[in-house]
């Protein structure tokens, strides 16, 4: 209960006043289950590319860090291939920071922080911290081929579910009135089908033939209804 009023309430204050490229909701209507978007720094390896990231919120939050792993690749020392981070808020003392004053927002903001500024004296990837040390134009090189190949969008923008569904009803509208507006144009197309004669010929009951000429008195005779009514005035 303590968890779901926390965690509901700093939602709530992400929402109001989001962190520059930050966004986070609860994955299916859960508490324990949240996720994220993370948005890449402009001048850095990882501009254009939009991070997502899976939040696991413990049963003795905020007493406890939550468990936060991207599920978009990234090229970093400080995140291993499988999405694991390696940050000191992320673990509890004497071996990390986590306070329980901290929130989802603040560790949102601090790994975005360390994808700008990477630390290397403390890698997951020790191959990618070497370079990153000793080769930085490689290292960056490898890293923005790894946004491109993996993370740039066609849109760059934090999407929540809220946003998708705004968007699709308005896709229905529009699509609905489009179909309406070809709906009047046919019928507007069968109206000027007949020339200005036709038409009145058509109003003063005066049958038309599908060439647009009106039938001549020999064409009516021919007519079943009408041989019917002449056999009767008979």
């Amino acid at each position: 209960m303590r968890r779901s009023l926390r965690i509901s309430k700093e939602l709530s204050q992400l929402e109001r006043e989001p962190p520059p490229g930050v966004s986070c909701w609860m994955k299916n209507e859960s508490t324990n289950q949240l996720q994220a978007q993370i948005i890449g720094d402009e001048k850095t390896p990882y501009s254009d590319g939009v991070f997502d990231l899976e939040i696991q919120v413990p049963e003795r939050y905020p007493m406890e860090p939550p468990k936060v792993q991207f599920l978009t690749p990234i090229y970093h020392p400080n995140i291993d291939s499988v999405g694991r981070i390696c940050l000191d808020l992320l673990k509890m003392p004497p071996s990390g920071n986590w306070k329980p004053s901290l929130s989802i927002g603040t560790l949102l903001t601090s790994i975005k922080l360390l994808m700008s500024q990477p630390n290397p004296d403390d890698p997951l990837m020790a191959d990618i911290s070497t370079e990153f040390l000793t080769n930085r134009v490689v290292f960056e090189q490898k890293a923005r081929e790894h946004t491109h190949k993996h993370a740039v969008q066609k849109t760059t923008a934090v999407t929540s579910p809220k946003q998708v569904k705004d968007q699709s009803d308005s896709n229905d509208s529009d699509q609905s009135e489009s179909s309406s507006d070809e709906s009047d144009q046919s019928g507007s197309s069968s109206d000027e089908s007949h020339s200005p004669a036709d038409q009145l010929a058509i109003q003063e009951g005066i049958p038309v033939s599908q060439a647009g000429k009106r039938l001549s008195v020999e064409d009516l005779n021919a007519q079943p209804h009408a041989k019917k009514h002449k056999a009767h005035q008979q």
